[in-house]
């Protein structure tokens, strides 16, 4: 029943989230998805104890060892991680970009106009 041992490990490989849910899949033989609507269940009907303590578990337990994934598994979550670094390098440049775009108007706010300072004199 339990594929990998008496242990429980997150499983990011296959989580949604941080893998609790996928983690606790695994450790039952339970499909992934009737634990997320247990979860989910639970936290509805029941009580929202069930958030803390996913978040408990999220912190608390140990990742699912490299040597435990399947060559599958595995290339599923490079492929995870690639697609995250390439988002993280696309809102690092685009942050870079608004950056930019600021302290192009803060210089033309803040920058001495010696036009429209004689123009603001004359008004006067």
């Amino acid at each position: 029943m339990n594929r990998h041992g008496n242990r429980y490990y997150l499983n990011k490989a296959d989580g949604k989230l941080f893998g609790v849910c996928s983690g606790l899949a695994d450790y039952t033989g339970i499909d992934s998805i009737w634990i997320r609507v247990a979860a989910v269940m639970l936290t509805l009907f029941v009580s929202f104890i069930t958030i803390p303590i996913y978040i408990v578990t999220a912190i608390l337990a140990d990742s699912k060892p490299a040597y435990l994934y399947s060559d599958e598994e595995e290339e599923r979550l490079l492929r995870k991680i690639r697609r995250r670094e390439a988002r993280s390098g696309r809102v690092r440049r685009d942050l870079s970009e608004i950056d930019r775009r600021i302290a192009n108007v803060e210089s033309h706010y803040s920058a001495s106009n010696s036009r429209l300072a004689a123009e603001i004199d004359r008004l006067r």
